[in-house]
C-alpha cells in the first residue's frame, strides 16, 4: 500500500464517526454485498461516509491492505473496523449493532433496526 493511500484512509477514518468502503455508493451499491450493508445503515438512519473503491484502485487494495481483512465491504464506527457484510448482517440481527453504535454515541433509528430483526426472525 502506497503512503498516500495509508495516509487517505486512515484520515477518513478519523475524521468521520462511521465509514463504509463499498463498491459503488451508498444510493448506488455495485455488489449486493456492499448493497447489504449500505441498505442497513440507511435504513437505520446512520449517518455515514461512503468510499467507492472502484474509483480508486489505490484505495480499493489500500483498504484491505489498512484492515488485513480481504473483503469489501468494510465497516468503521469511530476508527476501529467493525467488519464485513456477514460480521454486520449478524450483528444487525442480534442487536450487537445497536449497542456498538450506542456505545459510540453515533444515532440510528432504534425502530428500524427492530423492524429488520422482525422482518427476519
Amino acid at each position: 500500500m502506497t503512503d498516500d493511500a495509508h495516509t487517505r484512509i486512515s484520515d477518513t477514518i478519523r475524521a468521520n464517526d462511521v465509514v463504509l468502503y463499498m463498491k459503488g455508493t451508498r444510493d448506488m451499491p455495485r455488489c449486493g454485498f456492499s448493497s447489504r450493508v449500505a441498505g442497513v445503515l440507511n435504513f437505520m438512519g446512520v449517518d455515514y461516509k461512503d468510499i467507492d473503491v472502484l474509483t480508486d484502485d489505490a484505495i480499493r487494495q489500500g483498504i484491505k491492505d489498512y484492515s488485513d481483512w480481504p473483503t469489501i465491504p468494510q465497516l468503521y464506527v469511530k476508527g476501529e473496523f467493525v467488519g464485513g457484510c456477514d460480521i454486520i448482517t449478524e450483528m444487525t440481527l442480534s442487536g450487537e449493532l445497536d449497542t456498538l453504535l450506542e456505545q459510540n454515541g453515533v444515532a440510528y433509528d432504534r425502530d428500524a433496526a427492530d423492524k429488520i430483526r422482525e422482518a427476519n426472525a
